[in-house]
């Protein structure tokens, strides 16, 4: 369960003091998230977030994510909004930690999705990507490809011992990426992690998107890339092209690609498998003995890094360039 901290309950009646929530009637940790504390709240006027933002968040950076779902819900984009205190503030402190209660949305993530799941996405990205538009802060992308290399780097002592051989091959693809990474791609604001569990459904439509805390600026080609990887490939690791046609049309329906960013597609998706492969060798290198979380396996995007080597248009994504 995500809860790393526990809030006494005479702590919890003087925060929501300061909110027109209702009155509490019930409240329970949740298993939603890995990087936070979360509580369900249940009062009289309706079911709320707390969230309790735990130190691997920058507290520097709460104002984006905040203000972001703000701004994107006030430009029509379904997505959990914090609500303001009595002060008219979106943070406040509750045992110790940076706190925020976040409005409820109503919704299901799929576990194994269809094609029909992926246009929902696709077309949602692109409205999401456009309501994005206007909002005036920026946060850098932390994890562009300018932070791969030192990120191999941290794990590189460990990588024989989960793959041998593996090194070498990485050594190469970085070397390609950071040589062919298109650097003036049409750019703002992504959601950059949008996984098939940070999209609700009701039934086969779209219900809102969740989880902004890896949100920041960055090519809108390549959070679309992320989805291709995120969306399109089966259990088996094979590449669905149905799945990837489906988000492509939907994406570009809404906001067309230029021919740049069609071209780029090929590499984006190679690059954002290697963000993910990355992130994800390091949890496993650096696992603690007995930690309840057990990390995923790098290998799933090892395979899709592979197979986006072997693409080189967007015909290989099911889209006409």
């Amino acid at each position: 369960m995500a809860v790393y901290t526990e809030v006494p309950d005479e702590e919890l009646e003087a925060f929501l003091a300061n909110y027109e929530i209702g009155t509490l009637l019930s409240y329970k940790g949740i298993a939603e998230g890995v990087e936070n504390s979360n509580y369900m709240l249940h009062t009289d006027k309706g079911v709320y977030f707390l969230t309790l933002y735990e130190k691997r968040v920058a507290a520097g950076d709460l104002p984006f994510f905040l203000g972001l779902m703000d701004h994107l819900a006030e430009n029509g984009i379904n997505c959990p909004t914090p609500i303001r205190n009595l002060k008219g503030e979106m943070l406040g402190e509750l045992a110790g930690r940076p706190a925020a209660i976040i409005s409820f949305l109503e919704g299901v993530h799929v576990r194994r999705p269809q094609p029909r799941h992926c246009v929902e996405v696709g077309g949602a990205l692109a409205q999401m990507h456009l309501a994005g538009e206007g909002f005036g802060l920026a946060r850098p992308n932390a994890l562009n490809v300018d932070g791969w290399g030192p990120l191999f780097d941290s794990c590189r002592a460990g990588i024989d011992g989960y793959m041998p051989g593996l090194a070498p091959e990485l050594d190469r693809e970085l070397g390609i990426l950071m040589r062919d990474w298109p650097r003036d791609l049409p750019s703002g604001i992504i959601h950059a992690d949008l996984f098939p569990d940070n999209v609700f459904f009701i039934g086969d439509r779209l219900s809102g998107l969740i989880d902004f805390y890896f949100a920041c600026n960055d090519a809108y080609a390549y959070d679309l890339a992320i989805c291709l990887n995120a969306w399109c490939f089966e259990i088996d690791g094979s590449f669905n092209i149905t799945k990837a046609r489906g988000l492509l049309q939907a994406y570009t329906q809404v906001r067309p690609l230029n021919a740049e960013e069609l071209a780029a597609l090929p590499l984006l998706a190679r690059g954002s498998a290697m963000r993910f492969l990355l992130t994800r060798l390091y949890d496993w290198i650096n696992h603690p003995p007995g930690a309840f979380v057990r990390p995923k396996n790098p290998k799933e995007y090892l395979i899709r890094l592979r197979f986006h080597r072997s693409v080189t248009s967007p015909a290989g994504y099911g889209l006409d360039a």
